[in-house]
C-alpha cells in the first residue's frame, strides 16, 4: 500500500449513472510534494450538477474554482501549479477559457498545453482543465 493521500475518492457508477462504469477514482492525489488533479470541468463537486451548460466562460470559472478548492484541501495552492492542460471542444472557446484561467493564475506562470477535442465525458461539458502542482517547501 502506498502512502499517497487520495482526496475525494468516488466511483464512476455514482458520478456517471447513465454509463455502465465501475472505476474507483479520486479528485486529487498527493504523492510526496506533488499534487495531481483530475481534470476539472463545470461541475459542482458536492452535488455533481453541471454548471454553465453551453457557457465556456462559466465552465472554465467553475473548473478553476474546483482546482483551487482541491489544492487547498491537499495543503497546496494555485501558486504551486506547475502545469495545466486545457481541453476545449471548439477552438472558438479557447480565448474565453484562457482569459478566465489567466485571472485565476495571474503571476503563477505554469507551463500550459491546449488541446481541441471532439468531446468530453458528458456532451454539455465544453472545457476541462487538468493541473499539477508541486507544494513549496515550508522551510525555505
Amino acid at each position: 500500500m502506498t502512502n499517497h493521500t487520495r482526496i475525494r475518492p468516488f466511483n464512476t457508477r455514482d458520478t456517471y449513472p447513465e454509463q455502465d462504469l465501475d472505476n474507483d477514482l479520486c479528485q486529487a492525489v498527493v504523492a510526496g510534494n506533488t499534487v495531481y488533479l483530475r481534470g476539472q470541468i463545470g461541475q459542482d463537486l458536492e452535488t455533481r450538477e453541471s454548471v454553465g451548460v453551453g457557457d465556456a466562460e462559466a465552465q472554465a470559472d467553475k473548473a478553476m474554482a474546483n482546482i483551487k478548492m482541491l489544492l487547498d484541501e491537499a495543503g497546496s495552492s494555485l501558486a504551486d501549479i506547475v502545469k495545466v492542460t486545457v481541453y476545449v471542444t471548439d477552438i472558438r472557446y479557447r480565448e474565453t477559457v484562457y482569459r478566465v484561467m489567466g485571472k485565476w493564475l495571474k503571476g503563477v506562470y505554469p507551463v500550459s498545453t491546449g488541446i481541441i477535442v471532439d468531446g468530453l465525458a458528458r456532451p454539455e461539458w465544453v472545457v476541462e482543465i487538468d493541473a499539477t502542482a508541486v507544494i513549496s517547501s515550508k522551510e525555505s
